[in-house]
């Protein structure tokens, strides 16, 4: 009983943030339409979500044993509620800003816990598996289920009315603080290890790596492509396709969609086919799309679009290059941790972590920038530059990963 209320609460956990943390795309278009900011100032918003997941990440790594995960998850519970309800009392573009630098502190307290504690109920790598994999799949039907419960409290008469989904999103936080806090959690106590300035000199010295350059370069590269296409889409699907502002959220759900789908088939082909030809053949077709689907959506308007279904076939093929993004990130981020010692697997994902959000924050000022000058139907065109990079670093990868594995295989 216990550990079926605590796995509710981890599952809840994700479920919500799952959707506020995606849910940036959506609070930029909105502030840009009732706050009166431009495309510049509303992607500043990234920056409060991933700049706290980034640096409270690298730091509770070395003093969350200490506090212990159950007690991290309910402060992380605790902030988000609140933040929550903050944002429904001000509705204002200085609240969105506090929402979501909330949300990135909270998220950074709830992963590692999360992680954490999916270990201490399960007793097999087989259930480990299972649990992970499928808290990350309601991870991800949670970000498309956000595509669709916003606007169910959107209303063309009433422009205030979009705020009321979080006091939704706050009572949810509330609930899965009550599951947690009514669990009991056997935490095994841990002796400290490591101080921060230590955890700190572990990372200074990977990055003299040249494996761990060349690949934090690549996660930097794939991340900006990645999160300024998810930033901006509903942006795009509303300017360039002239959807109407519920239809043109909702749609952008086909973008996660096919993300959780090709991670999916992703798992299974790598068994068979090395990762380099398949993110070699991913990263081509995602060039494909931008250079010759892309133009077709641009260019397929219809008027008077009233359901999904009025929207033309191009409309739904661009947001299908998740199916080709999707594998990308988790392939190279296990090609790397492969290649290295078990031991610098700890600072390697902070780094990780470190720099994933700083290329989605520079990904969605770069992808606003370009909506702002040169526009929206063009702007999007502008991430082939960082995909054909991202193409020569996964070559030099694998080159440099091809000696370095065996030699950390044992």
């Amino acid at each position: 009983m216990e550990s079926n209320r605590l796995k509710i609460s981890l599952y809840l956990n994700y479920f919500v943030f799952a959707i506020l943390l995606n849910s940036v795309g959506i609070v930029i278009l909105k502030s840009q339409k009732l706050y009166g900011v431009d495309e510049v100032q509303a992607s500043i918003l990234e920056l409060f979500k991933d700049m706290p997941i980034a640096i409270v990440s690298f730091l509770v790594a070395s003093f969350l044993p200490r506090i212990g995960y159950r007690k991290a998850m309910l402060i992380g519970l605790a902030i988000v509620s609140f933040a929550c309800i903050g944002m429904y009392v001000g509705n204002s573009f200085g609240s969105a800003k506090l929402l979501f630098l909330a949300v990135g502190v909270s998220f950074a307290l709830i992963k590692v816990s999360v992680y954490s504690t999916i270990g201490l109920l399960t007793n097999t790598q087989q259930e480990h598996n299972s649990l992970m994999s499928s808290i990350e799949g309601f991870f991800m039907f949670g970000i498309t289920f956000g595509y669709f419960l916003f606007p169910m409290f959107n209303s063309e008469s009433n422009p205030e009315s979009w705020v009321n989904v979080y006091l939704l999103l706050s009572l949810l936080s509330i609930l899965s603080f009550v599951f947690l806090y009514s669990a009991k959690v056997d935490e095994v106590e841990e002796i400290p290890g490591a101080n921060l300035a230590d955890d700190f000199m572990q990372m200074v010295k990977l990055m003299a790596k040249l494996l761990v350059v060349v690949f934090v370069f690549a996660a930097f590269l794939f991340v900006m492509v990645e999160q300024g296409i998810m930033t901006w889409l509903p942006t795009f699907n509303e300017r360039v396709l002239d959807l109407p502002e519920n239809l043109a959220i909702m749609m952008t759900s086909i973008l996660f969609i096919s993300l959780g789908v090709g991670r999916l088939l992703a798992g299974q082909l790598v068994k068979k086919i090395s990762w380099l030809w398949i993110l070699s053949i991913c990263i081509l077709m995602a060039i494909v799309m931008v250079l010759f689907v892309l133009p077709k959506a641009i260019t397929s308007k219809v008027e008077n679009v009233q359901s999904l279904l009025d929207i033309p076939f191009y409309g739904y093929a661009f947001p299908m290059v998740g199916l080709f993004l999707a594998p990308i990130y988790p392939l190279i981020n296990s090609v790397v941790l492969s290649a290295l010692p078990k031991r610098l697997h700890s600072p390697m994902s902070g780094l990780i972590i470190i720099f994933s959000a700083i290329g989605g924050t520079l990904g969605s000022r770069a992808i606003g920038f370009l909506f702002k000058n040169v526009g929206a139907d063009s702007a999007f065109s502008y991430t082939i530059i960082p995909l054909v990079m991202l193409f020569v670093a996964c070559l030099v990868l694998e080159r440099l990963t091809r000696n370095v594995a065996p030699e950390n295989a044992g």
